[in-house]
């Protein structure tokens, strides 16, 4: 189409679809339509009834951010009244309970992680900041002064108008029914027997979202979920305190011990509850309004009170709040709104279809922001504000399931308010996915974790008894209540062992891709950081960047034959990356072509790692597995007992040993021909705690926790992954000198100066007496004897320097580091250990 900027348009114009029309204006791009089924004013959804309560508190960075811009936007917007769109009352979470109390504290440090100010009060404090508080009940609470009240309602309609002076058209009472695409690239919607030319198409339709998605064929995994509001009468003790009928003054509240919470609406309490039972809304029973019936007590996205979920919840906020036991529940209703398989947002483009892109399962509280990073995406490609937390393509495709959706998303509405441990594994469902190890591992008594998906061995208790033959300097500290749990010892006779002997890791659930063709090295020449062009046989650590120069991920490369490379990737979101560049790069190479293949589930990965790897090894294959044999970094094709296996010279763990890959029929033989031959070497199969462990040490980054989009190579520590010699250009190539030259923060390791104290990550760094770092990576290092943080700190702080790790309020001791802590000089990693020991 031949237009001076694209013709984008928006699906939805709630607070996200207004608030991204607003962000593209502001950006240059105003050749936008929004359409709406419902009228403007109040077109019906989720923003026509939010209660608007904001709290920034949040594990999650991003999301932490994009509440602050929600903040600093609705505050900036003032109407023809005078006032904003944000009521600045504060944020209470208050604890009735000894565990809620020290949760607060770590709720706390993830405030001051990402700069938020907030502080946990005494219970007179509370109290004097919500005085309807029921004394005998508190016993403390989180203070956040930035969090407040959104006027979603007027706020969006301000931003309809600042987007429609800039040229933005807004159409209401009008019903998408379709969405046209060619080539698999969207090109126009339909709205009955109307027809809307597009380049990009957003959907930002709420709960409707998945019906849109199906009109492209593209899954958009959220359950609609009924949520419980109600009103109280008018309370005589707020007769006169707020001056509008529906204002504040005190803090927004919440009692998540009993899943609820409060607002002011003026002289009345307002109460949302998710301690109910699960409400799953099929869109296709919802009662259909016509667009002039719509009014604030009748919309599609506001369903019937059922007062008998409410009943128990009314009789906690009378003990609670004793003033409500003069009143009565008004009036109240059960609002719809979005839950997801794991409670995030659902960001950015369709892997299936180009110029696609979503923005749902969003709530107020991070609307704006959201808007503004998904209008950065359309208009220079990348967003300022690292989208890992919520991409759309972040799902397996077992987790887009009908099924899997609700399933886990009704088990987020139960638990929204739940104390969760960061590596708490969900209870239902598992099983979902298992590699071809998964009977052997039960057998050995694994302890499971789960990701995307997949059972992941934490442990084994085969190896308790070890922990008898272990030498004591092994033993990790005694750790606290908080740390200790989904941890066992056994870990570190799993780490004594693969340091000493060897050990089988389970690298399965590791993404991989083959990326064939006679383009298939040019394309990933202009992708990476590294040279791709090497011969067969070759492997490269490299990095994927999005333009501006930020890291989008870390993937291993081999290339193990003239058209074949296999690529050890992150997560979907890689491979959605890399088929849309594949596609693009075939269309303007028709001469060439380049197929991406993701070739996990049809294959196996065991990370065969220690000093005794290589008699194991000997046992069971005639190749030529020496240290010249196949050096470091290096791939080649072998065989083990007549099983055809893929072996690079990689390590995860910082010792001698390979990555071996074979396909999934042989796997199980596999793994057992490998784990008898090692037997008489001691043997075992290691889990993830102390193959973490083990990566800390040896200063291995994880790409989505130590770093992100937001972060460039060489402040990572990454820099040696961008090779200096390669002079072709490639995505990002041009951003990153000024990118390094602006960087004012360092990924720093530290180590605990007690000895002893575990943190887990996500804790406040503090520097010369303030917050200025979180932690990202932590583990107890059993073979340097000492536990480990990687840490964002700023860029003068030194090698050497003391800072302080903020832990559930109490600060411990600890001094920054060169890494890695471990074979610094990559002796056991390249064999030189073992041939010294040979001689």
């Amino acid at each position: 189409m031949s237009r001076l900027s694209p013709r984008i348009i928006i699906i939805g114009a709630g607070i996200v679809g207004a608030n991204l029309a607003d962000e593209l204006a502001a950006l240059g791009h105003a050749n936008t339509l929004v359409i709406e089924q419902g009228p403007l004013g109040l077109p019906g959804g989720s923003t026509s009834h939010a209660p608007g309560l904001v709290f920034s508190s949040n594990p999650s960075k991003s999301m932490t951010e994009f509440a602050q811009y929600t903040i600093e936007k609705l505050t900036s917007l003032v109407g023809a009244d005078g006032r904003g769109c944000f009521l600045p009352v504060g944020g209470l979470e208050i604890a009735t309970t000894d565990e809620r109390l020290a949760d607060l504290h770590r709720r706390a440090g993830w405030n001051r992680s990402y700069g938020v100010q907030a502080e946990v009060i005494e219970a007179a404090d509370c109290l004097a900041k919500f005085p309807m508080l029921n004394p005998q009940k508190v016993l403390g609470g989180l203070f956040t002064p930035g969090d407040g009240l959104a006027l979603a309602a007027k706020g969006t309609a301000l931003v309809m108008e600042r987007a429609k002076a800039a040229g933005v058209e807004f159409r209401d009472r009008t019903i998408v029914t379709g969405i046209e695409q060619s080539g698999g690239q969207v090109t126009a919607v339909l709205c009955g027997d109307e027809r809307f030319e597009a380049d990009i198409v957003v959907s930002c339709a709420g709960f409707w979202g998945p019906k849109i998605g199906e009109m492209v064929g593209t899954p958009i995994p959220l359950l609609p979920l009924a949520h419980q509001f109600a009103w109280s009468t008018p309370v005589p003790s707020l007769a006169g305190v707020n001056e509008l009928p529906a204002g504040a003054s005190r803090p927004i509240l919440r009692y998540q011990d009993r899943d609820l919470y409060y607002r002011e609406w003026g002289d009345r309490i307002g109460i949302g509850s998710y301690a109910h039972r699960p409400m799953p809304v099929d869109l296709d029973t919802l009662p259909a309004y016509r667009p002039e019936d719509i009014t604030h007590e009748r919309m599609p996205s506001s369903l019937d009170f059922t007062p008998e979920d409410f009943a128990a919840e009314w009789e906690a906020s009378q003990e609670l709040l004793p003033d409500l036991r003069s009143t009565e529940i008004q009036r109240g209703f059960n609002g719809i709104f979005s839950f997801t398989p794991d409670g995030g947002s659902l960001v950015g483009q369709s892997r299936e279809v180009d110029g696609f892109f979503v923005a749902e399962a969003v709530w107020v509280t991070h609307a704006p922001g959201i808007a503004k990073a998904v209008a950065e995406l359309i208009a220079t490609g990348t967003s300022t504000t690292d989208l890992g937390d919520c991409d759309l393509n972040r799902f397996e495709d077992v987790q887009t399931t009908r099924e899997y959706v609700s399933e886990t998303s009704q088990q987020n509405f139960v638990e929204i308010y739940d104390v969760r441990h960061p590596l708490e594994p969900r209870t239902t469902p598992r099983a979902v996915r298992t590699s071809p190890f998964y009977s052997r591992q039960q057998e050995l008594g694994a302890f499971f974790l789960e990701g995307t998906g997949w059972e992941r061995p934490h442990w084994y208790e085969a190896n308790a008894a070890l922990l008898d033959e272990m030498p004591a300097e092994w033993a990790g500290p005694e750790r606290d209540a908080w740390s200790a749990k989904f941890h066992s010892p056994i870990a570190a006779a799993e780490a004594w062992k693969t340091r000493t002997a060897v050990a089988m890791f389970d690298m399965t659930p590791l993404k991989r891709v083959e990326v064939t063709g006679p383009g298939a090295g040019e394309l990933l020449q202009g992708l990476t950081t590294a040279n791709m062009l090497r011969a067969p046989g070759m492997v490269s650590y490299t990095l994927l960047l999005d333009a501006a120069g930020g890291i989008t991920s870390d993937i291993t490369v081999a290339r193990l034959s003239d058209e074949v490379y296999q690529a050890g990737i992150n997560s979907n979101v890689d491979v959605a990356y890399l088929n849309r560049e594949a596609k693009k790069f075939n269309a303007a190479n028709p001469g060439k072509w380049a197929a991406v293949r993701d070739i996990t589930a049809g294959t196996s990965c065991i990370g065969l790692w220690g000093p005794l790897a290589s008699e194991v090894m000997a046992k069971v294959s005639a190749d030529d597995m020496s240290n010249e044999g196949l050096k470091y970094f290096r791939t080649k094709q072998i065989s083990i007992a007549g099983i055809p296996v893929t072996a690079m010279r990689l390590s995860y763990v910082g010792e001698f040993g390979w990555e071996l890959y074979a396909s999934a029929d042989v796997s199980a033989k596999l793994w057992d021909v490998l784990f008898e031959a090692g037997q008489e070497h001691g043997i075992i199969a290691g889990g993830r705690a102390a193959f973490n462990s083990m990566r800390l040490e040896k200063g291995f980054r994880s790409f989505g926790t130590d770093m992100t989009s937001e972060h460039e190579p060489e402040q990572a520590g990454l820099g040696f992954a961008v090779k200096a010699a390669k002079t072709s250009d490639f995505v990002g190539k041009a951003a990153l000198a000024e990118r390094a030259a602006a960087a004012t923060k360092r990924l720093r390791c530290l180590t605990v100066d007690d000895g002893v104290s575990v943190v887990l990550g996500k804790e406040p760094v503090y520097v010369d007496g303030k917050a200025a770092g979180y932690v990202t990576s932590a583990a107890y290092g059993y073979t340097v004897r000492k536990p480990i943080a990687y840490a964002w700190l700023p860029t003068r702080v030194e090698t050497g320097d003391a800072v302080a790790i903020e832990y559930f309020g109490k600060q411990i001791a600890a001094t920054v580091a060169d890494d890695p802590l471990y074979d610094p000089q990559m002796e056991r990693l390249r064999g030189l250990s073992l041939a010294a020991a040979a001689n």
